[in-house]
């Protein structure tokens, strides 16, 4: 099975302009999650709308795809790199991974556990869930949760709590009745799949919540999902990126 690796990347950001290239220890963030997505992957590109990023990614020897700079989501961005470096390279893909831009101390073991979901022939998206900790708020709307069937697949995506466990009074008991999950944004998508799900209206569900993954899950997609143990940090901010490099031990250079 062929896999293309894509890191979405714009320099426009009104939390944090120019994100990409900011500096950790000597070396661009875009730097830091190339080279962690290269150890796994053959085929691994930035797909960016910007020169300055693409201009970076060559300096330190990755390789870069111009897109547009009209895409709503990664997942748009990715679909129309796909078809770039498919035409570019004369290769075909089987699956596209589509990794965030913004996580860069991103563990590769991740990216492992997504590819492993398409030995399932079912499979026509893979995304990871990890164990809400106790120390979290499961009722923070901007921690997307998730419920999964028996053999793992997304049943319903929602910022709300899910499940509802009815006949328990007090809310802050329900982390010990149930293991919450919690949705991690890495995808992969079967490239035909991309290609369809890209080709969509936003539906009802998504509009509702906000969600882009319910788009599929509404027109009968069947997104796998690998449970991680591992956090995931993202850098939506300057002060993000300070508290994540002391979580690491690490300080930025400037």
């Amino acid at each position: 099975m062929k896999f293309l690796a894509l890191i979405p990347a714009r320099y426009a950001s009104s939390r944090f302009p120019g994100k990409p290239l900011t500096d950790i220890l000597g070396k661009p963030m875009i730097q830091h999650v190339y080279e962690r997505a290269a150890a796994i992957f053959e085929d691994c590109y930035v797909a960016t709308d910007d020169e300055r990023i693409a201009q970076a990614v060559t300096k330190f020897g990755g390789r870069a795809v111009m897109t547009s700079d009209t895409h709503r989501s990664g997942t748009d961005r990715c679909r129309e790199a796909l078809d770039r470096v498919e035409k570019e390279t004369g290769k075909t893909f089987d699956v596209t991974v589509n990794i965030q831009g913004d996580e860069p101390f991103l563990d590769p073991e991740q990216l492992r556990q997504l590819c492993a979901c398409f030995l399932d022939a079912s499979t026509d998206i893979a995304t990871l869930v990890k164990p809400f900790s106790k120390q979290e708020n499961i009722f923070n709307p901007n921690s997307p949760k998730v419920v999964l069937s028996t053999d793992g697949y997304a049943l319903y995506f929602s910022r709300s709590v899910i499940p509802y466990l009815r006949g328990m009074e007090n809310p802050e008991k329900w982390q010990a009745k149930h293991r919450y999950f919690k949705h991690i944004g890495l995808y992969a998508y079967r490239s035909e799949v991309l290609r369809a799900i890209t080709a969509l209206p936003p539906g009802m569900l998504e509009q509702a919540e906000s969600l882009e993954q319910l788009r599929w899950l509404e027109n009968g997609y069947r997104v796998k999902a690998a449970v991680t143990d591992k956090e995931n940090y993202a850098v939506d901010t300057p002060e993000d990126l300070e508290r994540i490099c002391e979580l690491y031990g690490r300080k930025t250079v400037r």
